[in-house]
């Protein structure tokens, strides 16, 4: 299962439970008494994703590992390219 359908299929789950308590499907007295938050839940989960997405951005930009030795083998590559093109005679 790809990420895009176990996303989907959670959003979708989630969504049914939503509609069925905002619709009146299922009655308990604490399902009213919280009637707010289930309307704004939606939202609120929308925000802690956008939370979730930041942080793991964050965390794999801080851990993200840098290659020294490949640094300098591609800058030593670049000054033999361009030795080459002066030998070739293109000038810039």
């Amino acid at each position: 299962m790809t990420k895009l359908l176990e996303w989907i299929s959670v959003l979708s789950a989630f969504f049914a439970v939503w509609y069925s308590l905002v619709g009146g499907y299922v009655k308990h007295p604490m399902i009213e008494k919280n009637m707010m938050l289930i309307l704004v839940s939606p939202i609120i989960f929308v925000i802690l994703f956008g939370l979730y997405a930041v942080t793991v951005i964050l965390y794999r930009v801080f851990t993200f590992n840098n290659c020294e030795e490949a640094a300098k083998e591609l800058q030593e590559e670049i000054k033999e390219a361009r030795r080459d093109l002066l030998d070739k005679g293109l000038k810039w």
